[in-house]
């Protein structure tokens, strides 16, 4: 396409002094800076926000890599809110399910208002039949966890669905996105049978500064770094009334969820489970690509995370690896996803999520 790449080995442009030569990131910056002030068009690109920082004070135009990058404000929510007719209503409370003219995403979640009941009523497209599928606000409990809202039944819906392979759910803090995962996990894995078992996993990716290398053995370890997952664990446990289940340590013990780092993930194949990645918004479109592929035949992928709470310091809202997935996957048969808006957990959560 005309175009020539060219690899530099010389460095002859000076830097300020503030900026170490011997540094990789500088030297590079110091190729396209020498090239600028030779009155070349120069165009710094990388992933890596600190170095676009870097070049931009020093005059060069910096920009992030936006082959697998999204436009976090226009991200796939996954349902959709209309008005219908009485008569289509009708049909759908009638026969469970309705014809509809206008086409969806597979999986995608239809909210149809009734303005003469001032009612609403919750469907899911089937791209198949063409027609919108009733889901009941009735839903039982899952696990003893019981869906608060039409958000929380959508994912429940697609959690519990053995046809969607692949679920991704985003929301702010206290949606209930891993609770809600653990939950169909555990009643897919304990009750239906449908798994051999619910493998749990999350960046080790600190909030904060770091407290340093931790002692013990890969459990003891990990104990630190999903103590979330214990906690969302020990609340399905007090709700879930099992006879032969006592503790959340039994599950572990008896293999029924196993805790796993993510980097002990790659070159497995993992067959017959139900695999939750929480945090996923602190992975790299590339890192989802090969927790994903890792999936086994009649395996099931969630990944739940907040593309606006990100610790890792080389993404952002529109370049991680969940929003990418979200985009990538949206029309496929397989993949389901769901935006969860309204924070469940308590009124400073929700304040919290939206304020600060």
């Amino acid at each position: 396409n005309g175009s020539v790449l060219r690899v530099s080995l010389s460095h002859q442009a000076e830097l300020p002094s503030d900026l170490l030569i011997d540094k990789p990131d500088n030297k590079i910056i110091l190729t396209a800076y020498g090239l600028h002030q030779r009155g070349h068009t120069v165009f710094f690109v990388s992933k890596d926000i600190n170095a676009r920082v870097k070049a931009t004070a020093l005059g060069l135009r910096a920009v992030d890599y936006d082959k697998q990058t999204v436009n976090i404000d226009k991200l796939y929510p996954g349902y959709t809110e209309l008005d219908a007719g009485s008569d289509a209503v009708s049909t759908l409370l009638h026969d469970h399910r309705v014809p509809w003219p206008e086409s969806f995403p597979p999986n995608h979640f239809v909210v149809l208002r009734d303005r003469s009941r001032s009612d609403s009523f919750l469907t899911r497209y089937d791209h198949e039949s063409g027609h919108l599928r009733y889901v009941d606000h009735r839903m039982p409990s899952v696990a003893g966890v019981r869906a608060l809202n039409d958000q929380q039944r959508m994912a429940f819906d697609l959690l519990l669905d053995e046809s969607v392979n692949l679920v991704t759910l985003v929301g702010k803090a206290g949606t209930g996105k891993t609770l809600l995962a653990i939950a169909a996990g555990l009643s897919m894995t304990l009750e239906d049978k449908t798994y051999s078992r619910v493998l749990v996993s999350r960046p080790v990716i600190p909030m904060g500064k770091d407290i340093g290398y931790l002692p013990g053995q890969k459990n003891e370890k990990l104990s630190h770094w999903m103590q979330p997952l214990f906690d969302n664990l020990e609340y399905i446990m007090s709700v879930y009334k099992r006879p032969n289940i006592k503790s959340a340590e039994q599950l572990m013990n008896n293999k029924v969820i196993e805790l796993e780092a993510l980097s002990y993930i790659r070159g497995r194949s993992l067959p017959g489970q139900f695999i939750i990645i929480d945090e996923a918004q602190n992975l790299s479109p590339h890192e989802v690509k090969t927790i994903v592929s890792r999936a086994g035949e009649n395996s099931k992928v969630v990944l739940t995370g907040d593309p606006h709470q990100i610790d890792s310091p080389y993404l952002d809202a529109n370049s991680n690896g969940l929003s990418y997935l979200v985009e990538a996957f949206k029309g496929q048969a397989l993949f389901g996803h769901v935006t969860l808006t309204k924070s469940e957990r308590s009124r400073l959560a929700e304040l919290a999520a939206e304020l600060l």
